[in-house]
């Protein structure tokens, strides 16, 4: 494993605070603090097949690998993922499912490329090491509880009732997010979440699952000290009762995204106040919960359709 130096939360969380790259999109100038990498070329492969015409056709695919998450000495869980922020998507994935809470004190995270693992370390130990012991001696008769300290968790959240989603912030979110050059729109068969405060972009993170990309946008904001407050969450992906939970459990009080909903989603949704907006293309948008939060401030009438160049599909050649 590689090892961390220092034994103390701020000191891991000043190693992740480094300056990482600004990234800028040429058309909408906004401005990310973490962005898609298309051109990684650890998580796109170029492979060769046919076409319908039976011709010889080239295209981008995503890589997908495993990733074995440690909580101390406990295994967790193995997720498939493209490879990408490790050190989020495991902090994530434990903040996510109540097995690191605000008060735990992270003294190291230790990843191993090679091994294919990543160890989150903590001064204390977990409760959840006897409860992950148990899923396991048990076949997984465990998963129950997990469950249940989840929507007790849930239920005890409290979003904030004054925050203010306009109308207009919906708009321009859609088209500068569809405008940055992402994985999606070079391979396809990924999913995005995106942390927005007003108009503006800020952390936009991929992922072969949506709940990997939530996770690792959790996981950045422990690591940098970034507040849910006055935040807004944007995902591609479908708005189901998981995309609910996660959004509520960090704190976010406004959810967006391009596709549809499930019904349980919206239950919880409306359970918790949380304001959930789908089918957020160009100047259309549908709310099912939260509608409150919303000021209708730019005429949809006045806006322009989505443009077929920044549709989320993947590309080929």
């Amino acid at each position: 494993m590689v090892e961390e130096n220092g034994s103390q939360e701020e000191a891991t969380l000043r190693r992740h605070r480094k300056a990482r790259p600004k990234l800028f999109d040429a058309d909408t100038q906004a401005q990310l603090e973490i962005a898609p990498d298309p051109n990684d070329p650890r998580l796109t492969e170029r492979l060769t097949g046919i076409d319908e015409n039976g011709l010889a056709v080239t295209t981008a695919v995503v890589t997908e690998r495993p990733l074995t998450l440690f909580l101390n000495s406990q295994e967790v869980v193995t997720m498939m993922t493209i490879g990408d922020h490790p050190d989020c998507l495991a902090v994530g994935y434990l903040i996510n499912q109540n097995m690191l809470h605000p008060d735990d004190e992270i003294t190291a995270i230790e990843v191993d490329e090679e091994l294919e693992v990543v160890v989150v370390r903590t001064a204390r130990e977990t409760n959840y090491e006897d409860k992950l012991k148990k899923k396991i001696r048990t076949s997984g008769c465990a998963q129950g509880t997990v469950f249940g300290d989840l929507m007790e968790r849930f239920e005890s959240v409290r979003l904030d009732l004054d925050a203010r989603l306009r109308t207009s912030w919906i708009y321009a979110l859609s088209r500068k997010i569809n405008a940055v050059p992402s994985l999606y729109l070079e391979a396809g068969a990924i999913h995005g979440c995106v942390l927005c405060e007003g108009d503006r972009p800020l952390l936009y993170m991929e992922d072969v699952g949506r709940h990997n990309a939530v996770d690792k946008i959790a996981g950045y904001m422990r690591l940098n000290g970034i507040s849910a407050a006055g935040k807004i969450f944007y995902t591609t992906g479908r708005l189901t009762s998981e995309m609910v939970i996660k959004t509520v459990q960090m704190g976010i009080p406004i959810l967006i995204s391009r596709s549809g909903f499930t019904a349980w989603g919206v239950s919880l949704a409306r359970q918790a106040n949380l304001t959930l907006i789908g089918r957020a293309k160009g100047k259309r948008f549908v709310a099912l919960a939260g509608e409150k939060r919303i000021d209708f401030d730019s005429n949809p009438d006045d806006g322009q359709e989505e443009e077929r160049r920044h549709g989320r599909k993947g590309a080929g050649t």
